[in-house]
């Protein structure tokens, strides 16, 4: 994900962001991590836009089937596996609709607590 917003990090940046957990380390704790180790990188707005420009109605959402074939046949290519962890807590709607707005601000924020 770091090299989702333009980043490279070394074996031993993530070596050393891994060891900061206070625990088993889940998708939503790596997101958190992960927000509060963008500094340098885009701001929020400027992420959500490069979103925006693959939701053609501005609804807020890209369908997951659509963002899949983005993320694995263009740029710096996920691999399929790479989307499915991805998508394993992402907000994903019933649909298969990612919320490109809340997964951003997650992103940047760390995810909510399910209790907020």
């Amino acid at each position: 994900m770091f090299f989702f917003v333009g980043k490279n990090p070394t074996d031993e940046y993530l070596d050393a962001m891994m060891n900061e957990a206070p625990g088993p380390i889940n998708f939503t704790m790596f997101l958190t991590m992960f927000g509060e180790k963008l500094n340098g990188t885009d701001p929020e707005d400027v992420i959500r836009n490069a979103f925006a420009c693959f939701d053609e109605e501005a609804t807020g959402f890209i369908q997951e089937d659509y963002l899949r074939e983005l993320l694995t046949t263009m740029g710096d290519r996920f691999t399929d596996e790479e989307v499915d962890e991805l998508y394993r807590e992402a907000p994903i709607d019933k649909k298969g609709n990612f919320n490109y707005i809340e997964f951003t601000r997650i992103l940047k924020h760390g995810a909510k607590d399910k209790d907020d």
